[in-house]
Parts: structure tokens; sequence; C-alpha cells
């Protein structure tokens, strides 16, 4: 039995996983922010206290054997301060706070990377001494572990961790300012942290002495999830925002920074991106709604009236870097369900457009394509984006981060030779579908427009657009 934690942005989730994949105990708490602009931040203790609450319940549901492993994903890019002890100093900024704009310039990253986020809190500190930069699933860690851990390269990515050298570039960021100290240790995921601890094992029920494994970002552990682990195959998480990423022989070069590289476990690429469009948009627009409903209602509305890119909040990292960009919706819907079908298809569009940006880089894309998410609780919309992208799907029978931690866990602690093996162990599929080619047609039009106003505003560069009308066309 194997235990898989995700820490999500609006909940913490469990799970507990038998070697043949059945899910055996599930538990989840939800989480609250602060969202106030271009800030968002969470309380690392209510992470902790979540945690406890989500791995109870998981171990209550559960059929009482020992938990042979667990791993432990975060969102990437989020980022606080501890002390030596691991105690939080700051509150954690979390995945999407775009404060840091002055010093993501200075260190030449997105203002959305871990890096820039914590040379921003530093500049609010009195004193640095004893000082330590911490990943959202490092606190965790070290909370059920009861001391100061490794972290993985996952997560470690986007605070500058150089992959290819598998080192910290001292050099660089001794360049910024930030002292060798600063940073943890870092192993590959898959690696042995250390076990539960007493504290840890009293706190959650977890049994002490429960080895822990290094984990991965959400949307690498959506992939393992979704089983897309061999060359040229693509996940597309669709959660609060929408994340792509496929597996490489070698890393995908992108000179704007919009797409990076995670490093498996096994030494392949896992290149990849997070667009600022997502589920998140509809919650936005639509509080109260009732998504099975209007869902039902939005299939009269191919293609809706208006046009949508549904941002979930200011600025875009991928398919394009544009920190001004707000969300777009040219001409007025006659409805609510009008409204509900724009910003289903804008979504549907952008990953269209994600996956030509990837094509634009030469990544490789003859594997299959894999939904997981939130989002792919959704039928209609699943078929949607389906015939948008004009490709078949697979949809998996469980697809969420905290599962792709328990085949982590499983791989990590030796139950299987290589990851690909554990996954196809332990991961299910639950169905395939395939694109009908009149609806695909009839939402090339729409998807054109889209290309044209996103480069038109100064957004989506030329040669991208252009490479997408010309894929479009081919495609048609």
């Amino acid at each position: 039995m194997w235990m898989g934690i995700d820490l999500g942005t609006q909940s913490v989730r469990a799970v507990l996983v038998g070697d043949d994949g059945a899910l055996l105990g599930s538990g989840a708490a939800p989480l609250a922010g602060s969202r106030d602009g271009v800030r968002h931040e969470q309380s690392p203790d209510d992470w902790w206290e979540a945690v406890r609450t989500a791995t109870g319940g998981a171990l209550a549901a559960g059929p009482g054997r020992p938990v042979r492993a667990l791993a432990v994903c975060g969102t990437s890019g989020t980022v606080l301060l501890a002390d030596g002890a691991g105690r939080p100093l700051t509150p954690g900024l979390m995945y999407d706070d775009v404060r840091a704009t002055a010093e993501a310039a200075t260190a030449r990253v997105q203002p959305t990377w871990a890096l820039p986020k914590a040379m921003w809190l530093l500049k609010r500190r009195p004193s640095t001494v004893g000082v330590h930069l911490t990943h959202q699933p490092d606190f965790i860690v070290s909370r059920l572990v009861g001391r100061r851990t490794a972290t993985d390269s996952s997560h470690a990515l986007k605070t500058g961790y150089d992959l290819t050298a598998d080192a910290w570039p001292q050099e660089r960021l001794g360049e910024l300012g930030l002292e060798p100290g600063l940073f943890p240790e870092v192993v590959r995921p898959g690696a042995r942290l250390g076990e539960v601890g007493a504290e840890g094992a009293a706190a959650t029920g977890i049994p002490a002495g429960t080895p822990v494994i290094a984990g991965m970002t959400d949307g690498c552990a959506a992939q393992i999830a979704s089983g897309s682990l061999s060359v040229g195959s693509w996940n597309s998480v669709l959660g609060t925002t929408l994340v792509l990423k496929g597996v490489t022989a070698e890393p995908v070069h992108d000179s704007t920074g919009v797409v990076y590289n995670h490093r498996a476990p096994d030494g392949s690429w896992l290149p990849g991106g997070a667009s600022g469009v997502g589920a998140g948009a509809l919650t936005n627009a639509f509080p109260d709604a009732d998504p099975a409903g209007l869902d039902a209602l939005a299939h009269a509305y191919e293609p809706a009236t208006a046009l949508a890119y549904p941002l979930v909040s200011r600025g875009e990292r991928f398919p394009f870097l544009a920190p001004d960009a707000t969300a777009l919706l040219l001409g007025e819907p006659g409805s609510d369900a009008d409204h509900w079908a724009a910003l289903l298809q804008g979504v549907g569009h952008t990953e269209r457009l994600c996956l030509d940006y990837l094509d634009h880089l030469g990544a490789p894309q003859d594997g299959p394509l894999t939904f997981t998410g939130g989002g792919s609780r959704s039928a209609y919309w699943n078929q949607l984006r389906t015939d948008i992208l004009g490709r078949t799907v697979r949809i998996p029978r469980h697809s969420e981060p905290a599962l792709g931690m328990a085949v982590l866990a499983a791989y990590g602690a030796g139950a299987a030779p290589t990851l690909a093996e554990a996954a196809g162990r332990m991961i299910g599929l639950g169905h395939v579908l395939r694109p009908d080619p009149a609806r695909t047609a009839r939402f090339l039009a729409p998807y054109l427009r889209m290309v044209d106003e996103l480069e038109r505003r100064g957004w989506l560069p030329a040669p991208v657009a252009t490479h997408a009308r010309a894929r479009a066309l081919e495609v048609s």
C-alpha cells in the first residue's frame, strides 16, 4: 500500500493505492489563501493542518495495512523562507504570485518562478542568518521526518537549479547576492529522503519509519498518473490553470523560457509549460454555477457567439510570455450558456495553441495524448477539447497528482525497476476519445481568429502565429 500526497491550490489530497492500482483510501482538506491583484499567499501551517486531515481521512478509509512508502508533490514555484528547524518565517508565495517582477528581470526568469520570489522575500528580512529557502513539499516533508531534508530537482528547477549539470549554479546565484547556505541539498525524484519520525507519526497517523520518497511538481505528478511516460507522449492537466508536459529524449530548447524541462527519475526529459487559462476562469465568471447543467446547455453554442481567452488572473506564461496580458472576451454572449461555452472553447483553443507552439520548437508529438486534472471530470468538455484539437485522447481511470506520487513512492521504494513499469502496473486506462471531423472543422475559424487577435495585441510572436496558422491548414 503506497501513499501519495498532493498539495494543490484549493485543497490537499491524500490517496492510498495498492500494487495493482486499486484506490484503497482517500482523504482531502480544503485550503484557503489570500489573493489581491498580483499577490497570492497561503499559510504553510495551513498546509500542514490540511495534510494531517487528508492523510488521516485516507488512513481511516483504508484497509489498515502498513504504508510502505509515500511521496509529496506541490505547486511549481511556490516557496517560503524557513529557519533551521523548518519553522516558517514567511507566508508561502504561491506559484502565480507575480510581485517579484523586478527580481525576475534581474535573474532573467519569469516572475512566477521561485528564484525571484525568494529574492523578493529576502529583501524584506532584516537578517538572513539561519534562513533557508524551502519549497512547498519540503516544508511538509520536514514536518513528517522531523528534520530539514533535501529537496527534489523537480521543485528546485524554478529556483535556478541546473538540471544538466545537476548542481546549483553557485557563481550565478552569488552574482544575485544569494549565499550558498540558503539553498537545500538536491536529489533526483524517487530518492529516499528519510522516514516518518515520531512527531510526524503522532500528528498524521502515518506509522513511524515509513519511507519518504522525493516527489515532483504537481504537473509532473499528474503526468506520472496519466501513464504518459514514453517519448513523444503528452499529458494535458486541466485544473485551475492548464499545464502541458511531455516526454523527450533530449531537452526542448526555448530561448524565451516559456517551455522549461524537468528531469525524470530515469534521466529522460519532461518539457512543458504552464498557462494562465483554465477552469478557474469558469469559477471567476460563474461562482455559483451548476457545471453539469451549463455543460448540457453549451452544446447549442458551437461555436459560441463570443471568443474567449480565459485567463484566470493577469499575465500569461504559455504558449507565450506576456506579463500584462488580460482575459479576453470578444463579442457579447447571448446567455449564460453561451458565455460558458465561450470559456470552455477558449481553453480548448489555448490548448491547441500550446501544442502548436511545442511543434514550433521541434518537440515530438507522435505519442499518445492524455487528459487529466479536475477539468477531465467533465465528459462534455473532454469531447469538446478532443474535437478542437482534432486528435485521439486517452482518459486514465484515475488521474490525480496524488496517484502519481503513490506510483513514484512505489518506484522509489524498489517495488519496480523503472517508473514506467510501476506506472504500467498501477495505472489503468478509463476510455479513449476520438475527434469528430465535422466539429473539428467547425472550430477552425474561431481558433484562427484567436491566433490573429493574440498576434495583433503583440502578445503572440509573429513566427509562432504563422506556424500555428500553417499547421491548422495542414490539419484541415
